[in-house]
């Protein structure tokens, strides 16, 4: 296979696991699936399109983009970077998934902090607990008055079934969940509730599209940025895109 300007950066996958240049048979779709159940029973297969390198598709499982030879043998699990433009296109296209993951999950089950003038909307995996979540939160306002509306998201870091999780449940059971999250990241203790919550849903998403640490800010392209990022430099952010 010629790589031409395109070079491929690969992590260990767990499964079918291989790096480096192969002569890939032709193969279909069929091939592809077909070994992905083998190795992943139950798996979520996607969308699956040519890639830019010859004899391999790239494959979405669930929210992950993968890539696998067309004949159903070698997955890889990395990067594919354009050498001529340093373009991660890998990146690039893990943006538009996690995005149109996040938007798919609804605002229903999100705690809305809405700009009175908005100007863009950044989605945020944040953790009651979490020091930089609460910085964050405490300045709300000043991201308001930006323009950014903010949309949250739990991510619970130490866990399901934690007292973390057991907070982000306590705040969606209240009545006023703005208000209860504005509490809870303030220390006041809510009483504890149990109710229907997306809370799970929203910790899985998170750990499925890449969130490893609080608070995880979604920009509208679908780029992470990763921690707090106060409110001006946020914005200028936002406007250069």
């Amino acid at each position: 296979m010629k790589m031409k300007s395109i070079v491929m950066t690969c992590l260990l996958a767990p499964v079918l696991a291989w790096c480096g240049a192969v002569s890939a048979a032709p193969g279909s779709h069929a091939a592809i699936e077909k070994s992905l159940k083998q190795a992943l029973p139950g798996v979520e297969i996607g969308e699956i399109t040519a890639s830019p390198v010859a004899g391999m598709s790239e494959v979405l499982v669930g929210p992950s983009v993968m890539y696998m030879t067309n004949d159903g043998k070698y997955l890889f699990q990395g990067n594919l970077i354009d050498m001529k433009t340093r373009k991660n296109l890998s990146e690039d296209r893990r943006n538009k998934v996690r995005i149109a993951a996040i938007n798919d999950l609804g605002e229903d089950k999100m705690i809305i902090f809405p700009a009175e003038k908005p100007r863009h909307t950044i989605s945020v995996f944040t953790d009651i607990d979490c020091g930089y979540c609460r910085k964050l939160h405490s300045e709300i306002g000043k991201y308001n008055d930006k323009g950014i509306t903010v949309r949250y998201l739990s991510f619970p870091r130490t866990g399901l079934n934690s007292p973390s999780y057991d907070k982000a449940v306590s705040v969606w059971c209240e009545k006023d969940r703005k208000q209860a999250l504005t509490n809870a990241k303030t220390g006041k203790v809510l009483p504890k509730a149990n109710c229907d919550n997306p809370v799970r849903e929203e910790y899985e998403l998170g750990n499925a599209i890449g969130v490893r640490g609080t608070p995880a800010i979604i920009l509208e392209d679908g780029e992470m940025l990763p921690g707090y990022v106060p409110p001006d430099r946020l914005a200028k952010a936002l406007d250069s895109k």
